[in-house]
């Protein structure tokens, strides 16, 4: 294998963006993420060609995963992982995969999610939000008023089903990126919480 080959190998995405310089704020974001986790997430590298972009998807992904909300993080873990599973993500996959791993203990449930939520033991309340999900990305003209009426039959509120429905929509968007950019998840997702 040549240097090229290499290179391209080893790059996040297929297509040639350099990064941008950081600003102060995103070179604190960026290394928070070294500090935590011992690396920069690919998606956010990616994102990093233009400063404006990546704090949009920062601060939506930061509002929707980490701010307070009825559903707890594993749950909307879960959902990510059900939505790529439905677009055959290889980044999402391989990035939630192992965050269901790890904030579930769990490394069975991590592949069974992977492969086919409805293979894993899950609560009924936790069914139901997937069913959901997984409705409204394969068919979302055909979520009506009975499918949030099932949701809140099992526990959920109004604002958890925003909450469910935005998770749902930003990972759709976030599996059309990564699919159409061929973004390749950090090396250290495999590994992690096996």
């Amino acid at each position: 294998m040549d240097a090229s080959t290499a290179a391209a190998a080893e790059a996040p995405i297929a297509l040639d963006l350099p990064e941008s310089v950081l600003d102060a704020e995103m070179e604190a974001y960026f290394q928070k993420c070294r500090d935590k986790i011992g690396y920069v997430p690919n998606v956010l590298r990616v994102y990093a060609h233009d400063l404006a972009k990546l704090k949009a998807f920062a601060a939506m992904y930061n509002d929707l995963m980490l701010a307070p909300s009825g559903l707890t993080k594993l749950e909307r873990e879960l959902i990510a992982v059900a939505v790529s599973a439905v677009n055959r993500c290889y980044y999402c996959l391989a990035a939630h995969g192992a965050a269901v791993r790890q904030l579930s203990g769990d490394p069975v449930l991590g592949e069974q999610m992977v492969m086919n939520y409805r293979a894993a033991r899950l609560q009924p309340r936790q069914r139901a939000m997937l069913d959901f999900a997984v409705k409204l990305t394969e068919t979302p003209w055909a979520v009506e008023e009975e499918d949030r009426e099932g949701l809140r039959h099992v526990g959920f509120s109004d604002r958890d089903i925003w909450d469910i429905t935005a998770v749902a929509g930003f990972f759709n968007m976030s599996n059309r990126v990564a699919a159409g950019t061929d973004m390749r998840p950090n090396a250290e997702y495999h590994a992690s919480a096996r």
